[in-house]
């Protein structure tokens, strides 16, 4: 069996312990992780795997990007990507704009920084993806974003520091020159109240639309020169009137048709986007078979970290959770409408997968637990028929 690096970890508990089952392990990964996940089950379920679930569980958002980005580019036989986002972890703001980068074409995740410094997993995540070098981005292997440092040994270009509107339409510029035309539609999120942004991350990685930042009353002139360049695009205002103002809404008008998607928490207005549907803009899923991200709302980079998953392989919403115990009862209601079901044969089914982000501290077993029970495809009753 081949050495698995220790970032995918995280996503391949339930593999590892199978395939150790029965023999001495002489991997020395394998051993480790079986004396650490062994013991933590719930419900007869491993901790870090169900059937319907799986979880990227990094005690923080650096080391969630890390697995993320692992998952999505496994390496040996499969594409490498061409290039690597680097953010500083304390710069929200340019993670989720920075999501976008990770539709085509450039298909680049984000990694996370402290700072200038970069630390070990996401050092690691480098090396071992081994980016091959994106001719967008003039033979860079990893695009750094403000603050953000980068690993020796690798060629770099930089976007430069700067207010969180600017860093926000210096990203968009550069995914338009990449794309050779701007994005059809633009999301319009609050720069100060992190949790009403954090599901723009999973659709800009899936469509590519940009994520542009606003005050609560007051529009920048970095954003608003960002909107011109999209030459009246589709605009969506993402969340209440108390994150960004009708004001703001009223002045927006003169750059394209506006919408505003909105409800009155963060959990509330995740599942509200996933539901929501507009021409080429939102994801609409009202039915079942769908894959889906869930992260903690008081981990805001877990968003970008997170995006990759919903802008490839089972593409599907971020949805929020307000707390590491417990599934809020919007999420619930809205899992309970989509829930897959059958009524001859699961096999001829479709069925909904989701990733979790975070260890426990983040979300608790038991609400994987509950999560994996609401994914689960059921026996639906036929109806007319006398039991």
């Amino acid at each position: 069996m081949r050495l698995v690096p220790p970032l995918l970890a995280v996503l391949v508990a339930a593999t590892v312990l199978a395939t150790g089952c029965g023999k001495e392990n002489s991997n020395p990964i394998e051993a480790k992780l079986k004396d650490e996940t062994a013991p933590r089950t719930v419900l007869g379920f491993p901790a870090l795997a169900t059937k319907n679930t799986t979880r990227v569980g990094g005690e923080d958002e650096i080391a969630d990007a890390a697995a993320v980005a692992h998952a999505v580019y496994p390496g040996e036989g499969t594409r490498r990507p061409e290039l690597l986002t680097l953010v500083d972890s304390g710069d929200w703001q340019s993670g989720i704009a920075a999501a976008a980068l990770m539709a085509p074409p450039l298909r680049a995740p984000v990694l996370l920084t402290n700072g200038p410094d970069v630390p070990d997993a996401t050092s690691e995540a480098v090396k071992t993806l081994a980016p091959t070098g994106s001719e967008a981005a003039g033979g860079a292997q990893v695009l750094r974003i403000g603050k953000a440092g980068a690993p020796g040994g690798v060629r770099a270009t930089s976007i430069a520091a700067g207010t969180a509107a600017e860093e926000a339409a210096s990203i968009d510029r550069f995914n338009t020159e990449a794309a050779g035309q701007p994005s059809e539609n633009v999301m319009i999120v609050s720069a100060d109240d992190p949790q009403y942004a954090m599901p723009a991350a999973a659709w800009a990685a899936k469509s590519g639309d940009a994520v542009l930042f606003v005050g609560r009353d007051t529009i920048p002139a970095a954003t608003e020169k960002a909107i011109r360049e999209h030459q009246q695009p589709g605009i969506y205002v993402l969340g209440p009137e108390q994150v960004v103002s009708k004001k703001v809404q009223r002045a927006l008008g003169k750059f394209g048709q506006v919408k505003r998607i909105k409800a009155q928490t963060p959990v509330e207005f995740a599942v509200a986007f996933a539901r929501y549907s507009d021409g080429s803009f939102g994801w609409g899923v009202t039915d079942p078979g769908h894959g889906m991200v869930f992260a903690n709302a008081g981990r805001t980079q877990d968003a970008a970290a997170g995006a990759p998953l919903s802008g490839t392989g089972k593409y599907g919403p971020l949805l929020l959770l307000d707390s590491p115990a417990g599934v809020p009862a919007a999420v619930q209601e809205y899992l309970l409408d989509i829930q897959p079901g059958y009524r001859f044969d699961p096999v001829r089914g479709v069925y909904n997968h989701a990733w979790l982000m975070g260890d426990e501290s983040a979300i608790s077993l038991a609400t994987q637990a509950r999560i994996d029970a609401l994914e689960e495809i059921v026996p639906v009753r036929r109806q007319g028929k006398s039991s």
